[in-house]
This record gives C-alpha cells, sequence and structure tokens, in this order.
C-alpha cells in the first residue's frame, strides 16, 4: 500500500475535519501518499482529488463542516456511475479509500464493491442523527446534541418568564436520538420520537398536570422524522386539546455547523487513526465504530441494513425525569 484516499459524503458534521486529519498524519507516519477527494461520491466518479501533506490539515482540528465538501451524487445511484468511481479509483492509484459519512455513503460503499473489484474501502462514521449500526455515537453527535441543549437553555428563560409551552424541533432523520438525549440534558417535559407513537390526548393532559401543579412553562423536544416542520402540526393538535399559548423553534441546519466538541474532536482523531490502521492491516468492506469504548469493525452491509435502536435505559430515564 502506497497511496489512499480520503472523502466525506452525505451530510457534512462537526468533527469530520479531525476525523481527516488524524487520517493524513497516520497515512503520513506510515509512508503512505493522500489525496483528498473533494465533494463526496461527485468527486470520485470525476477523479477530482488534491494531494494532503502536514500542510494543507493544519489547524483544522477546530473547524465545522469538512475541508473537502460533501454532496449528495445521484450518478453514484446507477451501476454505470458506480463503475465510473472504480475506474477513478484506479486511474488515481489508490490503494485503499477512507469514506466519511453517514449509512447512505455506506451502502453506496457497499454496492461499488459489489460491482467492481475495487481497491479496500473502510468507512468512519460521521453523521448528527447518530443512526448508524455498529457505532454507539457518530462523529458530530454531540456537537448537535450540546446544540440543542443550548437552545433549550435560552428558550425556557423565555417560556418561564411568559408561562409558555414550546415546541423546539431537532434534527436526527427517521431516528430519535439527537432528540432523547437533548430532552434529558435540557429537562424536557415531553419527547416525540420517531420509534414511538404518540397521543396527543395522553401528551396534552401530561403538559396540563404540570401546569396545574405549579409549573411555569413546558417544553416539548419534536424529532424532525421524515416531515421537517412537523412540530407546527403537532403544536396545533396540541392547541385543540388545550387553552395555552404555545410556540414552535425549529433549529435545522444549526445543529451542523459550529466547531466540534471535545468528544467529537477524540472520536473523530480515534476513528481516522482506526480506519487507516484498519487499510493497513488487510481489511476491507468494513466501518470502524466505537462500541463500549472500544473500536469496533462492522461490516459495511451491516451499518445500513440493520437499524440501530435508542439506548433504552436513557429512555426510561427520560420518563422518569420528566414526570
Amino acid at each position: 500500500m502506497k497511496r489512499i484516499g480520503i472523502l466525506t459524503s452525505g451530510g457534512d458534521a462537526p468533527g469530520m475535519n479531525a476525523c481527516i486529519r488524524a487520517a493524513v498524519r497516520t497515512a503520513l507516519a506510515n509512508n503512505l501518499a493522500v489525496a483528498g477527494i473533494r465533494r463526496g461520491y461527485t468527486g470520485l466518479i470525476a477523479a477530482d482529488a488534491v494531494p494532503l501533506d502536514r500542510a494543507a490539515i493544519r489547524n483544522t482540528i477546530h473547524l465545522g463542516g469538512t475541508i473537502l465538501e460533501t454532496s449528495r451524487n445521484p450518478d453514484f445511484y446507477t451501476k454505470e456511475g458506480r463503475l465510473r468511481a472504480a475506474a477513478a479509483i484506479e486511474r488515481m492509484g489508490l490503494d485503499g479509500v477512507v469514506l466519511i459519512g453517514g449509512d447512505g455513503t455506506f451502502h453506496g460503499a457497499s454496492l461499488l464493491a459489489a460491482d467492481a473489484d475495487t481497491a479496500p474501502l473502510v468507512g468512519v462514521p460521521g453523521s448528527i442523527d447518530n443512526d448508524v449500526y455498529g457505532t454507539d455515537y457518530c462523529i458530530g453527535f454531540d456537537t448537535a446534541a450540546n446544540c440543542a441543549v443550548e437552545a433549550i437553555d435560552r428558550i425556557r428563560d423565555t417560556a418561564r418568564s411568559h408561562e409558555r409551552l414550546f415546541f423546539l424541533e431537532v434534527m436526527g432523520r427517521t431516528a430519535g436520538f439527537l432528540a432523547l438525549e437533548s430532552g434529558i440534558a435540557g429537562g424536557a417535559e415531553e419527547l416525540v420520537i420517531p420509534e414511538e407513537e404518540v397521543s396527543i390526548a395522553r401528551m396534552s393532559e401530561r403538559i396540563q398536570n404540570g401546569f396545574t401543579i405549579g409549573k411555569k412553562s413546558a417544553i416539548v423536544v419534536v424529532a424532525e422524522a421524515e416531515t421537517p416542520g412537523i412540530s407546527f402540526q403537532i403544536a396545533r393538535e396540541v392547541r385543540e386539546h388545550l387553552d395555552l399559548d404555545s410556540r414552535v423553534v425549529v433549529l435545522g441546519h444549526l445543529q451542523r455547523g459550529g466547531p466540534p466538541t471535545l468528544r467529537d474532536r477524540v472520536l473523530g482523531s480515534a476513528l481516522g487513526v482506526a480506519a487507516v490502521e484498519a487499510l493497513l492491516e488487510g481489511r476491507s468492506g468494513c466501518m470502524v465504530g466505537e462500541v463500549g469504548g472500544a473500536l469496533m469493525c462492522t461490516p459495511l452491509g451491516e451499518t445500513w441494513q440493520k437499524k440501530k435502536p435508542l439506548n433504552e435505559n436513557l429512555r426510561r430515564i427520560f420518563t422518569i425525569l420528566s414526570e
């Protein structure tokens, strides 16, 4: 192995640059040349790469987003596009590729490996949604969760001052990880997540009981699920049961940007090192992740075919603390 490529694909996540930096430094320590593939699979198909050396990744560990940029490329959903990507890998002389992204990234990598006899592929989970099977936490989740908690803290001041009900919508796509952990940390009264069916009537009753016993405000954390903006609909439905003044705040892409937290910088660094070391050990078709504090390799197919479950103990804790 003499030369490897690194790309970031799908949604950006704070800590991706820490991962790129760690992967480059590990590769250089092992006398490997590194090509940074720009704009994810779009750049891979086009063989759009730049050399990555120490100067290129200097002073990047604290930056949000991704210095390699990212995209979602429809051509990669076709076999023709993937064969073009495989040809580009060979043309660039890559002996391995590190792919930083979420389950969509790894789904594409699995199809690429099935369609062509390509260089070894090793994934690194980067997603604020934290919905990738094979790792307890994805790069970017901690930063996004902290952003949500700060928003809850700020909104509670206004909610308390006006004796008001707030619905705060976080990202997370089809998973409730962001909503659950930020809801616990922010002391939310109610939680709406895609993993559980919600009863507007029961939720309204619990909110009303809280105000009856002396609460001055209430915050409902809502996971966006497959319908971003769903909080407005939920607020309208709750209003049919409660005579309370309410407001909706949708955090949206605010959760994606900004400097990564300590946790995301450390996780990104650890997984960047592990990904390059996996290539050096001859591994392919797997994703490096952290499970129970230990680094693990999971087959790429499992990362998107298997559903990552919510932590049931955390769900139980939220129920107890929100009473």
